[in-house]
């Protein structure tokens, strides 16, 4: 009998104990700046660098290296996602030449009182490198990049997460997070009030990358239908722009933006006609459909690779283009 009870209490653990992640952090090697010259880090001087392995027991090879950076003051932020794997995992950016860039941007036309807006993981990115506050500073760890056979680990991967990366956002916080998503997803000059909501009166800007529509994608999948696909880079443009048009074609996409990811690759996001080619974050990204500059909702500042930055207009001006 005892045995039995036995046998039932552990097959009822089994059931209800949570499933592991599927992979693993190993921190591999730390140091400056300049122990890690690939990453074009030599002006922050004050950062610790950690480089570390994504691990997969089953597998000898890691299938990514993360590149944390620590500083005073900060949670540590996961800065590069160094990827060995054919799909995405972590991030949907690759490099990062283009966040020093447009970190560097920031910190010489941005005022020091003014507050950036971004996806949150571009956020404490931009607020480590370009010493400007940011809307969003706590890991929210949301969507979870991950291969999609990982699909039923996701939970577990976002606690991993969440866990490894520090301390975790406040309900407000998340509130401020949902809303902004709402703020992309809404009409132009509706997303850019809500947007001035967010952050009251002060001096904003808020900052896009490509690769956010993948990602909103993600997070409203009944509402915005992306897909993405990489190419390769043969040197042959007109060639490129012919596989990218046919892939949208056969696939019934209706426009098409691209981010480069090497000198050897490109990925090209695809978004399908519902609406969502009307959304802010659509008009405020370089489809095939339209140009950044012709957005009249907020005001074009600064380009640096996939970024784009938009200064959010006061409430008054926004009640004029209303």
């Amino acid at each position: 009998m005892a045995g039995g009870l036995f046998l039932v209490g552990w097959f009822v653990y089994l059931w209800f104990q949570p499933e592991p992640p599927p992979y693993h952090y190993r921190v591999v090697e730390e140091g400056g700046p300049d122990k890690f010259p690939n990453l074009g880090l030599e002006n922050y001087p004050y950062l610790t660098i950690g480089k570390l392995e994504v691990q997969v027991d089953a597998i000898d090879q890691p299938l990514a290296f993360v590149y944390r950076a620590n500083r005073s003051g900060f949670d540590p932020v996961l800065l590069y996602v160094e990827n060995k794997f054919p799909e995405p995992i972590l991030s949907m950016e690759e490099g990062l030449s283009e966040t020093i860039a447009v970190s560097s941007a920031i910190a010489k036309h941005v005022p020091n009182d003014a507050v950036i807006v971004a996806w949150w993981d571009t956020s404490r990115k931009l607020a480590l490198l370009s010493d400007r506050p940011t809307l969003f500073t706590a890991y929210l760890g949301l969507p979870v990049i991950a291969p999609s056979y990982w699909r039923d680990r996701f939970e577990a991967i976002e606690q991993y997460e969440q866990k490894f990366w520090g301390k975790q956002a406040s309900p407000e916080e998340r509130a401020q997070f949902n809303r902004f998503i709402e703020a992309l997803m809404a009409y132009p000059h509706q997303g850019a009030a809500m947007l001035r909501e967010l952050v009251g009166s002060r001096e904003a800007y808020v900052v896009v990358h490509v690769s956010d529509i993948y990602k909103l994608g993600l997070m409203r999948p009944d509402r915005i239908d992306v897909a993405f696909k990489d190419f390769p880079l043969t040197g042959n443009v007109h060639g490129l722009s012919g596989q990218v048009k046919a892939w949208l074609t056969n696939n019934d996409y209706t426009s098409y933006t691209l981010q480069s990811l090497s000198e050897k690759q490109v990925r090209a996001y695809f978004l399908r006609e519902s609406g969502a080619s009307n959304i802010l974050l659509a008009k405020m990204l370089p489809f095939s459909n339209f140009r950044p500059m012709d957005l009249d909702a907020l005001q074009l500042i600064h380009k640096e690779g996939g970024y784009w930055i938009y200064k959010i207009p006061s409430a008054e001006q926004i009640q004029r283009q209303n």
